[in-house]
C-alpha cells in the first residue's frame, strides 16, 4: 500500500481571508491526499514546527496580506535552519509576478494566482513528491 501524500496548508500573518486555502484543502484531500489545515494568523515557526511534526511532504502557504515577502522568507529559513529542506513549499495568492520569482529563488517550488483551477494544484503536488 503506498504512502498518502501528506500536505499542510496554513495562512501566515494577519489575514483573515481563508476561503482559496479551504477550497484548496478540500480539493487535495479529494484527490486522496492527507490534509492537515493549520488554519489562520499563525506565525513562520508555528508553520514549520507542525510540518514537521505531521511528517508533511508539502507546505502549501496561501497569503493574500501582501506580506508574501517577509513571511515566505522567514519559513523557508526556518525550514533551513531545522534541516527540513526536503519539505517543499508552495504559495497561493495574489503575488505580483516580479516577487514570484524572487520567491522561486529562495526555494518555493510554485506560486499558484487567483483562478489557479484546483486540478492542476493536486496534479502538480503528485509530480513533486514523486520526483522526490
Amino acid at each position: 500500500m503506498e504512502r498518502k501524500i501528506r500536505v499542510l496548508i496554513a495562512k501566515p500573518g494577519l489575514n483573515g481571508h481563508d476561503r482559496g486555502a479551504k477550497v484548496v484543502a478540500r480539493a487535495l484531500r479529494d484527490a486522496g491526499m492527507e490534509v492537515i489545515y493549520l488554519g489562520m494568523r499563525l506565525t513562520p515557526d508555528q508553520i514549520v514546527n507542525a510540518a514537521i511534526q505531521e511528517d508533511v511532504d508539502v507546505i502549501g502557504l496561501s497569503v493574500l496580506s501582501g506580506a508574501h515577502d517577509t513571511l515566505v522568507p522567514e519559513v523557508m529559513r526556518i525550514l533551513k535552519e531545522k534541516g527540513a529542506e526536503d519539505i517543499k513549499v508552495i504559495v497561493g495568492g495574489i503575488i505580483p509576478d516580479d516577487d514570484v520569482k524572487k520567491l522561486k529563488e529562495i526555494g518555493v517550488v510554485e506560486v499558484f494566482g487567483p483562478g489557479t483551477l484546483t486540478p492542476q494544484i493536486v496534479k502538480f503536488i503528485k509530480e513533486i513528491v514523486a520526483k522526490g
